[in-house]
């Protein structure tokens, strides 16, 4: 087996906007995965790096090439335990380059189920129609016009994820809600609150109908998830305070669920090794990304029958994907058929 990469750059349609930056462009990463002995078969997967864990696709690259030689030894995967065990080797070598990982387990993942001819989904054995609806993302924005637009163009989604963490929150939701008044909202404020203000906005968000809050203090703040959640009349999502199964312990009774991304925690078999943790202690499990081509959101989706609520919105915010696999249209994840990933090249 070979391991081979390639660099990409993707382009949001408008500058993604959170609490803590705003970012027109994405560079990223595709691993190549070869199976030079059985057929000819070759796996892909997407490293998505996120500055906030001190990655990019230097660091990505710079992580393919020390972990290349573990992954050809390893060779052609056999079973989903042998990738299982891979990613283990590969998290022991290089703990904190959770993107570049994920790539290589979404290329180990796609070349299994390429050899077998089968749908990632069927390996995983779920059924695709019990996948939840996805969100769509309404990045911050302090201009109305501009507001309204982002919400009318989401107008075929039945779920709007509203990022806040600014000054101009109440005024953003006010506007989100008056401009959507029949939607499913959910707020997402990226560690930006402290816990009084997060214990304000929970009840304000409540009160304009909401269904959940993602994130509201910051990542490290454990002790604060366990004063607020007793005062929140909203379930409170876990993100960036939780990367690994090894991190859902500490959040029991601190938080009501977690949310996977394949990018923080390392790959598939990680992801549902989180899912496991999180229903055995009667956790909620959201299934998130990063801003991704289809490719990485593809990987993300042969999952989301596992997850309660879905947001898988990355591919669809973008200008200029360069690959084609699952979709959300009308907020309705669709999974390819297809052995593997079932991801192709636009261009092809």
């Amino acid at each position: 087996m070979k391991l081979q990469y390639d660099r990409f750059t993707i382009h949001p349609r408008v500058p993604f906007a959170i609490a803590r930056s705003t970012t027109t462009e994405y560079r990223r990463v595709r691993v190549r995965l070869s199976d030079q002995q059985g057929g000819g078969h070759e796996g892909w997967g997407e490293a998505a790096p996120n500055i906030f864990y001190s990655e990019s696709d230097e660091t990505v690259v710079d992580a393919l090439q020390h972990l290349a030689p573990i992954v050809e030894a390893a060779g052609a995967p056999a079973s989903l335990e042998a990738i299982a065990e891979l990613e283990d080797v590969m998290r022991s070598k290089r703990p904190g380059d959770a993107s570049a990982r994920s790539a290589v387990s979404a290329a180990a993942h796609d070349l299994f189920g390429k050899r077998l001819g089968a749908p990632l989904w069927k390996l995983f054995d779920v059924e695709p129609m019990r996948s939840p609806p996805s969100s769509f993302t309404i990045v911050i924005s302090t201009n109305e016009g501009e507001l309204l637009r982002r919400v009318e163009d989401a107008h075929a989604y039945p779920i709007l994820k509203v990022k806040l963490g600014s000054d101009r929150d109440e005024w953003i939701v006010r506007t989100v809600r008056r401009a959507a008044p029949n939607k499913l909202l959910r707020a997402d404020a990226n560690g930006a609150w402290d816990v009084p203000r997060a214990t304000r906005m929970a009840a304000f968000l409540a009160d304009n109908g909401f269904e959940l809050l993602e994130q509201p203090l910051p990542r490290d703040d454990i002790a604060g998830f366990r004063a607020l959640k007793p005062h929140s009349p909203l379930p409170i999502i876990a993100d960036e305070s939780c990367m690994t199964s090894r991190d859902i312990p500490a959040l029991d009774g601190a938080v009501h669920g977690i949310n996977i991304k394949l990018s923080k925690c390392g790959g598939l078999a990680e992801a549902r090794r989180m899912a496991t943790e999180a229903r055995r202690r009667d956790l909620r499990v959201m299934l998130g990304c990063m801003i991704e081509s289809s490719l990485g959101i593809t990987a993300a989706a042969h999952f989301a029958p596992l997850a309660d609520y879905a947001d898988l919105d990355g591919a669809a915010l973008l200008s200029d994907d360069p690959y084609v696999g699952a979709t959300i249209d009308d907020g309705v994840i669709r999974l390819p058929g297809e052995p593997g990933l079932g991801v192709k090249s636009r261009s092809s």
